[in-house]
């Protein structure tokens, strides 16, 4: 959703009004409406690899996702659909008829759905050269590099002011942490066994999620001063988040689409660990940097035993950090969102004109 978020920052006042259509529940709706976005929630479900004691349930509930998406069009009537993945986009694919569609796929490997989307769409914006391969629509197909939010762009270049923010006191190096709005249960666990080691050389910047932060912040009360102060934990950062970006010297995640848009942006070196249950898709993206030396890959299993030493192997050699800065940062793309946004207007102004035609 992040890079749907950035497009419609690149369109400004261009796109007005703006309906968000989504999943029924989660944080989706949240972060939306934090963003002042209007938003209504369709039914839809997944099909691809269901049991067939779910299927009918589930074809039922994309049959009412058709419905609801007919009565959100006949109301709004957009001059643009902008597709960013997932099943909840599919009612809405095949419910739009002629109106101009927008596919933006962000992971470099797309999965079913991406592909089914792409079927319906007249553009397909994609974030890596490799992603052209997965579409038969190859003329359609356009590498436009992962949009990143004006927010955390902002921030680069501000590592001074970034640490203050964050209250990072040292000059020691800093590490975060993150694996998402729920937490990277593994990623967290194996964190906080190595605190007391890495934290005498390092400060952490530790975005928990929900599911461990109440042990986080146990933990970090029951240390001594001169460690806790160097342990800055947070459930979830969302303004503050480019600021961690700016301020870290290495980062330490999963391999979300989102690693191809903001590292590059920040030249920030990365130790990955694809999800284990969604390992094709992560492996692929993390594989990306790896091939181009800006990041490390460590399997989630091996967590317990590796990350204590591939992060201070890391740190501990300048001349390998400094090669993966100057590799990560030579795939940024720092106009994706912008290029994407001229896209959707050209996209829109083509039904524009064929409206202006039919009535003429």
């Amino acid at each position: 959703m992040y890079p749907a978020l950035a497009v419609l920052k690149a369109l400004g006042e261009q796109a007005n009004p703006v309906l968000w259509v989504g999943s029924q529940g989660g944080m989706e709706a949240d972060l939306v409406q934090r963003a002042q976005i209007p938003f209504k929630a369709i039914p839809a479900a997944g099909v691809h690899g269901v049991g067939l004691g779910s299927l009918p349930g589930n074809l039922l509930q994309l049959g009412r996702g058709v419905l609801a998406s007919r009565r959100i069009l006949h109301q709004f009537h957009p001059d643009l659909i902008l597709f960013t993945g997932g099943y909840v986009a599919a009612p809405m694919a095949v419910a739009a008829g002629r109106t101009p569609k927008l596919l933006y796929v962000p992971d470099i490997e797309p999965g079913m759905a991406l592909k089914f989307l792409a079927g319906y769409s007249n553009s397909i914006a994609i974030t890596t050269e490799e992603s052209r391969a997965h579409f038969s629509q190859k003329a359609r197909t356009i590498v436009t590099g992962y949009p990143t939010r004006p927010d955390l762009a902002n921030w680069v270049g501000r590592k001074a002011e970034s640490r203050k923010l964050l209250d990072i006191r040292t000059n020691l190096p800093v590490v975060l942490v993150f694996g998402g709005s729920k937490g990277a249960r593994s990623i967290n666990q194996a964190l906080t066994s190595i605190l007391p080691t890495l934290l005498e050389t390092v400060e952490i910047i530790h975005i928990t999620g929900s599911l461990d932060w109440n042990d986080a912040r146990t933990l970090h009360d029951a240390m001594p001063a001169s460690l806790a102060a160097r342990y800055h934990h947070h459930q979830y950062l969302h303004e503050e988040m480019g600021a961690a970006l700016a301020a870290a010297d290495l980062v330490v995640s999963r391999a979300g689409a989102s690693i191809l848009g903001e590292y590059p942006l920040f030249g920030l070196p990365a130790i990955l660990v694809p999800y284990p249950y969604a390992w094709h898709y992560q492996k692929v993206n993390a594989d990306y940097l790896v091939q181009r030396q800006a990041a490390e890959m460590l399997p989630d299993e091996q967590l317990k035993g590796k990350l204590l030493p591939t992060i201070l192997g890391t740190l501990q050699n300048p001349a390998k950090l400094q090669k993966m800065q100057q590799a990560v940062s030579t795939l940024a793309k720092p106009a994706a969102a912008a290029e994407i946004a001229n896209l959707a207007l050209e996209l829109a102004a083509s039904k524009t004109a064929r409206e202006g035609y039919r009535h003429g």
